[in-house]
């Protein structure tokens, strides 16, 4: 009986033994939480600042501050704030297996020094070929002078209905954002693309715009193209054969997704820094989570920008639905525009559009564009910054002058009516609905 009593009282005992520290760690909570309460409400006596910074909870109920996402937007925000002098804009020129000259005439065409440019080559064009555009980059004064054009070196495969494409264009956008911060715009072309207006008219005229405009076409994906866009999985052999071939087609479909709405439209964009940085950065993981949903979705370049933008809401009210291209279809439209000619001049001038595709190679309105819209010459067309001499067919590019003044012919008022139209309430109804 006492060695049962001994041990009972033995555990009441033990039992008891978290009293002491109880009341010593209450003491202790009581004792830093006045003094917390005393520092966050009343000033520092003698402006002695303290050692530490104290997060005033009066400011905001919203926590979003307190994360380093919400760091990161408004770090970028601060960076799209600053930049309100004239506007630079950041090329990708992409080509294939004989595109390099097609890919130089395109180039030289919308070139100026403001901007940037990348090229890239895909992997089916030989070694030599992309060695021969290289060097011809590296040939040039210009080029040579201003440091604004480079050709990427890593070539990738690129299948034009699969998600390479779009792999291919954030490597050349994080080229840009790496190589300059100081642009504007994004803005993707091919070597088919040909502009229609000069670098001074594009430039001019986007000096007056917001920076904040994203131009995209798009439409939300419903009914039954849900089911024939949507639930089939492809495979894009591009992404993990050496050479090209087509697109493989699974036997299972998928489910519809439910966090976020499909949206489709044209591959060719323009779309401002701030926007393609949150691609990149993806702070709250939308973009990388859509980006491996259309690793298996045919025609990825018509969808993911798209349903990145529409699904987003700090980025969906800046969607513009135009690709600022003249592109002809056929009735009804086919896999592929028709490529344009002689016959569609008057066609693209009437369209406003600050770029044309598809042109077959040398074809002769490319000649037609170059002497009647952009008073092309020489190597480039012409702008304020060119300030050499023109007597007896000399180049007036290769004396480069200031840069930040720009000499808008009549295609820039064209262009201006265009945008004028775009940015109407009318029109921007329409935007990611």
């Amino acid at each position: 009986m006492r060695k049962y009593v001994n041990s009972h009282s033995g555990r009441a005992f033990g039992d008891r033994i978290w009293i002491i520290p109880f009341f010593a760690s209450l003491l202790i909570f009581i004792t830093l939480f006045m003094t917390a309460m005393f520092g966050l409400f009343s000033s520092p006596s003698g402006g002695e600042q303290l050692p530490f910074d104290i997060i005033s909870f009066s400011k905001s109920e919203d926590s979003s501050g307190y994360f380093v996402e919400a760091d990161l937007k408004r770090s970028l925000e601060r960076n799209g704030a600053s930049e309100m002098g004239l506007p630079r804009l950041a090329y990708l020129i992409s080509g294939t297996k004989g595109d390099s000259h097609r890919m130089m005439r395109t180039l030289q065409a919308v070139y100026h020094p403001r901007n940037q440019y990348v090229l890239h080559l895909d992997l089916e064009a030989p070694p030599r070929e992309r060695l021969e555009l290289a060097a011809s980059v590296k040939a040039d004064p210009t080029f040579r002078e201003v440091d604004n054009v480079r050709v990427m070196a890593q070539s990738n495969l690129v299948t034009y209905k699969g998600p390479t494409m779009i792999a291919c264009t954030l490597q050349a956008i994080s080229i840009l954002l790496k190589e300059s911060s100081e642009w504007d715009w994004f803005i993707n072309l091919s070597a088919s693309d040909y502009p229609l207006v000069t670098q001074d008219d594009l430039l001019y005229v986007f000096s007056n715009l917001s920076r904040n405009l994203n131009f995209i076409e798009h439409m939300q994906i419903t009914g039954w193209k849900l089911n024939q866009r949507a639930k089939p999985i492809i495979i894009d052999p591009g992404l993990y054969l050496s050479k090209k071939s087509d697109i493989a087609w699974t036997t299972q479909r998928r489910s519809l997704p439910t966090s976020f709405k499909l949206f489709t439209g044209s591959a060719w964009v323009m779309l401002t820094r701030q926007f393609v940085e949150y691609c990149i950065w993806g702070w709250d993981n939308l973009p990388r989570t859509i980006l491996m949903y259309y690793t298996n979705f045919i025609s990825s370049p018509e969808g993911y920008f798209h349903t990145v933008i529409c699904n987003t809401q700090e980025f969906r009210h800046t969607a513009i639905s135009h690709d600022l291209h003249f592109i002809a279809w056929d009735n009804p439209p086919k896999q592929h525009p028709i490529s344009l000619s002689m016959k569609d001049f008057d066609k693209m001038v009437k369209s406003k559009a600050p770029f044309a595709r598809k042109f077959a190679k040398d074809d002769p309105v490319l000649d037609k564009i170059d002497r009647e819209l952009l008073g092309r010459t020489n190597r480039f067309a012409p702008g304020a910054w060119c300030v050499g001499s023109s007597a007896n067919g000399a180049d007036p590019c290769s004396v480069r002058g200031n840069d930040s003044v720009f000499s808008p012919g009549p295609r820039a008022e064209r262009l201006q009516e265009l945008f004028q139209t775009l940015l109407s309430e009318e029109f921007r109804k329409k935007q990611c609905a």
